[in-house]
């Protein structure tokens, strides 16, 4: 409150906060503490709207009081990406969560910003679907994982969450709600069970974890001078709330498939990797997710242990084993009828070889970051077929192994770099890693980072769409008032 009052005169603050209050109610509006921060910015107030109309009063009051606004759902990224230059209303979108238009059978449903994801799954368990959105951010809202474009092992098969998309809600900088796309009303009359199967082959323009705005279908619609329909909607994805504030989204659905298995085989070198990679896109077994996971190798023991030591037993990638340190895993997951999941896992078994092994559970590690609070965490994109140089690359700069995991079937990884680094020896290994990439068409995105390395380097490297991302700011956000600087550029 002293924060408050101290920037704004004290009786400005009280009335902001009564308005807040009349708004949202009183339990749901209040001056905001020392947790309620955006990647270290902390915020002035902290409103918690009931509604989509609730929510557009609140940012017509902001814009009536030249305040900004910075949308939340989880916080579970909050700390991702750049930090926005002022916070002066968080619009936590709590309260803006329901799954509607879901009848059994219905391939579409519209979802409220605000639901976790988890509620979104559990709700359309009941009818046998899902969304194919594995983002592995626990207790992520979907409007979060939106706002990042958040994607995770099931990016392989069905792209990223914005390829999903059919249509949204959203509220624009002066409070008025927009609807692009399809409602899910709509969407029931025109789509049908199963519709939208098969890999998508878009990611969001806006989108990637982190805040990675500028790629891809948004691009082009800003140079053809217009912002039609799913457009709009996808270019919201990876704005982190700096182009539009999401209310509802409107996503294709799938039936949860009835056989799932997971095909692993331990791998010691990103050019082993490289090949296997490649003969598993080649077996024909179509693959729902191709995952990697290179954790720093152990050092061998000093004096050989037996297979049958408990300490190593059903783990034949243990240095123990194989006499050779493990460096990680490559993971295939299948999903379909039990039958034919089965015929497909010993198919590609017979591809990787005597060390694969088949389960029926996901490893420990599936769907998790390899980094930790505090790390500098990275996104390499990179073509398939390069993914091996970029870790190689990763591991020169550095002078050492460096923990990597992700979608390797689909060329977008993430790595660790550890938070004790300073500041400029992170930039010089973003330097090097850059400098491999562009020549592979290719990209190294800091998705979070300790505040002193955040302040210290380039978060997202060149970006050539940079124009056209500030033509989408200045026709969406004229003023600057939804979560300022969190876009490159400081957009």
């Amino acid at each position: 409150m002293a924060d408050a009052a101290r920037s704004t005169d004290r009786l400005e603050a009280l009335d902001i906060t009564r308005k807040l209050a009349a708004i949202c109610g009183t339990p749901f509006a209040r001056f905001a503490g020392p947790a309620d921060e955006v990647a270290g910015r902390t915020a002035r107030w902290v409103a918690v709207p009931g509604g989509p109309h609730a929510a557009a009063e609140v940012l017509r009051l902001a814009a009536a009081h030249d305040l900004t606004v910075v949308p939340r759902g989880a916080g579970t990224k909050i700390d991702w990406g750049a930090a926005p230059a002022q916070v002066d209303i968080m619009l936590d979108t709590g309260r803006l969560a329901g799954v509607w238009h879901e009848p059994r059978g219905a391939a579409v449903a519209e979802i409220g910003a605000g639901t976790p994801l988890r509620a979104v799954q559990a709700t359309l368990a009941r009818t046998n679907r899902r969304l194919p959105v594995d983002a592995p951010s626990p207790g992520a809202t979907l409007g979060g994982v939106l706002a990042a474009d958040e994607s995770g092992p099931l990016r392989h098969r069905h792209g990223s969450p914005c390829a999903q998309l059919v249509g949204v809600r959203y509220l624009d900088a002066d409070g008025e709600l927009v609807s692009v796309g399809e409602s899910g009303t709509e969407a029931l009359g025109r789509a049908t069970p199963g519709s939208g199967g098969g890999r998508a082959s878009g990611r969001g323009p806006a989108g990637g974890a982190g805040g990675d705005p500028g790629r891809g279908g948004g691009d082009a619609i800003l140079g053809r001078g217009e912002v039609p329909g799913l457009d709009v909607a996808r270019l919201l994805c990876g704005s982190q709330g700096g182009l539009g504030v999401l209310v509802s989204a409107t996503m294709r659905v799938h039936a949860v498939p009835a056989g799932r298995l997971w095909v692993s085989r331990p791998v010691w070198t990103p050019l082993e990797v490289h090949d296997l990679v490649r003969a598993v896109l080649a077996a024909d077994v179509d693959p729902a997710a191709v995952e990697l996971d290179l954790p720093v190798p152990v050092p061998l023991p000093r004096r050989r242990i037996p297979p049958s030591h408990p300490s190593v037993v059903n783990r034949p990638d243990h240095p123990a084993v194989t006499g050779r340190p493990a460096a990680g895993s490559l993971v295939v997951l299948l999903e379909g009828g039990p039958a034919d999941v089965t015929e497909r896992a010993e198919r590609l078994t017979a591809v990787l070889g005597a060390e694969a092994i088949v389960s029926h559970h996901a490893p420990e590690w599936w769907g998790r970051y390899p980094f930790a609070p505090g790390d500098t965490a990275l996104r390499i994109e990179v073509p398939i077929n390069d993914l091996h140089a970029a870790v190689y690359a990763l591991r020169d700069a550095t002078g050492g192994p460096v923990p990597v995991r992700g979608s390797a079937g689909a060329g977008t990884v993430h790595a660790a770099l550890s938070g004790s680094l300073p500041p400029e020896r992170v930039a010089s290994i973003l330097t090097a890693v850059r400098s491999v990439l562009i020549a592979r068409r290719g990209r190294c995105v800091v998705v979070a980072a300790p505040a002193a390395v955040r302040r210290a380097v380039d978060l997202w490297g060149e970006l050539p769409t940079l124009p056209r991302l500030r033509s989408a700011k200045a026709h969406l956000d004229p003023h600057h008032r939804l979560a300022p600087g969190r876009l490159p550029g400081g957009l």
